[in-house]
């Protein structure tokens, strides 16, 4: 077995016009499609990450909290490659976006930052 590469990251949101407006005005991902699913009450949008990457971006009425702290069991995290570290926090502090003090990888010597989206998922962002 061969895997090629990951298809796509699902992330379901608990306000979907909030969580729409962060990945596409704030995080300036493009949309590929949306759609609403009458007989769910549930949206799904896709959203295009780089030149093949996709984040699949869900909303359920009354979905239950799950915990999304970087330490939790389950998914650590999502991770952004950027060119300029510096540049895009200073681009997400201008969109009032709370993010973290700029680290240091201690394996690869690459700065890295996280972030939170509107349901407190973390996001790194990693430069390239």
């Amino acid at each position: 077995m061969k895997l090629n590469r990951i298809n796509h990251i699902a992330i379901i949101c608990s306000d979907y016009t909030t969580s729409k407006k962060f990945y596409t005005e704030v995080l300036g991902l493009a949309i590929i499609h949306e759609a609403y699913r009458k007989e769910r009450d549930s949206y799904k949008l896709d959203l295009k990450v780089g030149e093949s990457d996709q984040i699949e971006l869900f909303s359920f009425p009354n979905s239950p909290k799950r915990p999304s702290y970087p330490e939790a069991c389950g998914l650590r995290h999502i991770s952004f490659e950027v060119d300029n570290i510096e540049d895009t926090v200073g681009y997400l502090k201008n969109k009032d976006i709370a993010v973290e003090p700029i680290r240091l990888d201690e394996f690869t010597n690459k700065k890295f930052t996280f972030l939170s989206d509107p349901d407190n998922l973390p996001i790194e962002i990693y430069e390239k």
